[in-house]
């Protein structure tokens, strides 16, 4: 008798595991399944029980309704906390992946490692598998056709007359495959192939337990087809109430009196699986062992990388808030520790830049001071001089009336120049105060009015006061003496630069914050005007001659004034629309800015309507909007217009 190794009908070779999956789906004993009841309603059961269903339970529904609804406020409690931590612990992730390099170093090499890890621990334990499998399913074969061989030798020599005597003889045949196995367990089953009706046949014998349901029927159908050939299956061997072992099947045919039988061998392989499943557990766990010490290892590898990185930081942010003294350790002499020195002497060679600096910046500071203050005696003295000989000007000569006259005009200038120099000074030195008192902002701006009035009217400009404020008041805790000079500079600028066009002051505040801009219609600024109009000593055309007199500081006082406020003092300009200047201060000592009460430009542009507006922040609904004029007057330059003219003026 010849054997064969086929695959026939999807008869094949398969893993380990495979032969568990067939447990799962293994046909079942015959039996079915008892088909479930419905539930029956809480109602059905009080009936069928013979309960008392009348309004005597009605307290008792109520109370577990009562209870219920207590539980399932619990429950959503319990869920609404769960969804907010897990929230907060992503929220967290995100930012500790965000902000910090060992971390994002360590969770991706943790990422691809774990993908190396499962990839090379499936691939090992397949390949593994299957040969586990391979080698028991070689050895199963081989002890088949041993064991098949043996039986038919055995058949073809009986000679036998009786039913009884035949059973017997077949059963004592076949436990010899009981023995003789690589692990002594090896099961068989012989059954008659259908179709044929001798008088001394069995129907079948088995070794306790197997029976046609464990067959699968493609490999019956392959057996009793071919009457020289070996073929195999895996299957899922039931052991026990519910437990199932991997097994392979091999079958082939054999005679006994001119009847053929189907002959199957099994072979339980729960023990290989045993070590495949311990081997799979020492590959998971040493995979796991390897990614916690590949884990550790690049923390450290990291940690000593970003350590120096983090120190360098936290030494720069020091250095940039001042503390020249701090220094980085240096530790070792690899690239880490050249790159602390490298640090070390650039913060030392800049402490040397900065406080050399700082020292010039002081001397210039002194030098201009001591100039000042030394430079006021004999400047009071050839002021003196100068007012002597205006005053007696009218008794000289044109020549000596016209020196006398630039005489004393230049030495006023140049008082004012020496007064603003002390003053900058002053907050250069960082010694420069604020004495703050709650005044209306309005009482200042009555002031500034009254004395820009004469330049005004030498202008032919019209001054004029445009808000909506209730009572036209405005209290603010402020410097009067420093905002008078902001507003004086800006609109003495303003009306030195209008051509002889109105000059509007706009003024607006809200609860936290008060906001006053001057606005003239004159030449403008360019963009790179813009940019400077702050600076000392800067003008837009340097051959411009100065009219009001001014000595090229007010501007940077005016800025230093409203920072000292913690306002904002904002330019805007359109050559030929005219500019604006707008300054915001909080109405509380202390208060932070975050918008300004009046755009800027407050008007949305220049005399024509046409130029982009730029804004800070929204004007508040409850202040009104403005555009407006108030009821503080207008000033009017033109000889003999009437005030009805003015108001109606004021009004536009």
């Amino acid at each position: 008798m010849s054997h064969h190794s086929h695959h026939h009908n999807g008869v094949g070779s398969s893993s380990v595991e495979s032969a568990m999956d067939n447990a799962n789906s293994m046909p079942d004993d015959g039996t079915q399944p008892a088909a479930s009841t419905p539930a029956s309603t809480p109602a059905d059961a009080a009936v069928a029980a013979g309960e008392n269903t009348d309004t005597e339970s009605l307290p008792a529904r109520a109370m577990t309704a009562v209870v219920l609804h207590k539980v399932g406020q619990g429950l959503r409690r319990v869920v609404t906390r769960i969804i907010r931590g897990a929230g907060n612990v992503r929220r967290s992730l995100v930012r500790r992946w965000r902000t910090s390099l060992q971390f994002r170093t360590v969770v991706t090499t943790l990422l691809i490692a774990s993908v190396a890890v499962v990839g090379v621990g499936g691939y090992l334990a397949g390949q593994i598998s299957n040969g586990l499998f391979k080698e028991r399913l070689i050895q199963a074969q081989q002890e088949s056709a041993r064991g098949a061989t043996q039986i038919q030798e055995d058949f073809s020599n009986a000679s036998l007359s009786d039913q009884p005597r035949v059973s017997t003889y077949v059963r004592d045949t076949l436990k010899l495959l009981e023995v003789g196995g690589a692990d002594d367990n090896r099961r068989y089953l012989m059954v008659k192939i259908p179709g044929q009706s001798s008088k001394l046949a069995v129907s079948s014998a088995d070794s306790g337990g197997v029976t046609t349901a464990i067959i699968p029927s493609e490999l019956r159908k392959a057996v009793q087809a071919d009457s020289d050939g070996q073929f195999w299956q895996s299957i899922a061997l039931p052991t026990g109430s519910a437990d199932v072992h991997p097994a392979v099947v091999i079958g082939s045919q054999v005679q006994l009196l001119n009847t053929n039988y189907e002959l199957y061998m099994i072979y339980d392989l729960n023990s290989a699986q045993v070590t495949l499943n311990y081997i799979q557990s020492v590959l998971w766990i040493a995979g796991g062992i390897l990614l916690l010490l590949i884990g550790a290892i690049v923390w450290y590898v990291t940690r000593t990388v970003v350590n120096p990185v983090s120190q360098a930081a936290a030494v720069s942010e020091k250095l940039a808030a001042g503390e020249l003294e701090e220094r980085m350790q240096v530790t070792g002499e690899d690239e880490m520790a050249r790159l602390a020195t490298s640090f070390n002497k650039m913060a030392t060679s800049l402490q040397d830049q900065i406080t050399a600096l700082a020292a010039l910046s002081d001397m210039q500071q002194r030098f201009v001071s001591d100039v000042s203050h030394e430079l006021r005696t004999p400047l009071t003295t050839v002021r003196m001089a100068a007012e002597v000989l205006y005053d007696a000007r009218d008794d000289f000569d044109p020549i000596n009336k016209r020196s006398s006259e630039l005489l004393f005009h230049q030495v006023e200038r140049f008082e004012l120049l020496l007064a603003d120099l002390l003053e900058i000074s002053r907050f250069d030195a960082g010694v420069a105060d604020l004495d703050a008192e709650s005044l209306d902002i309005f009482s200042v701006i009555h002031s500034v009015i009254d004395g820009a009035t004469p330049v005004a009217q030498a202008n032919s400009t019209e001054l004029s006061v445009v808000t909506r404020l209730r009572n036209h008041k405005c209290v603010v805790e402020m410097d009067s003496r420093r905002i008078d000079r902001i507003l004086r500079n800006l609109v003495l600028n303003a009306v030195e630069h209008s051509e002889g066009n109105p000059v509007k002051i706009f003024v607006s505040a809200d609860e936290t914050a008060v906001a006053v801009a001057v606005r003239d219609y004159g030449i403008g600024m360019s963009p790179s005007a813009l940019g400077h109009v702050f600076d000392r000593f800067w003008r837009a055309d340097s051959a411009r001659a100065r009219t009001t007199g001014g000595s090229g500081l007010g501007l940077s006082i005016a800025m230093e004034d409203a920072r000292l406020h913690d306002g904002w003092l904002e330019a805007w300009g359109v050559p030929g629309e005219g500019s604006c200047f707008r300054l915001t201060l909080p109405r509380k000592r202390g208060g932070v800015l975050t918008h300004s009460p009046v755009p800027l430009p407050p008007d949305g542009g220049g005399q024509a309507g046409t130029s982009p507006s730029l804004s800070t922040g929204p004007i508040m609904t409850h202040t009104g909007s403005i555009g407006v004029v108030g009821a503080l007057g207008s000033f009017k330059s033109v000889p003999g217009q009437d005030s009805g003219n003015a108001s109606e003026r004021a009004e536009q």
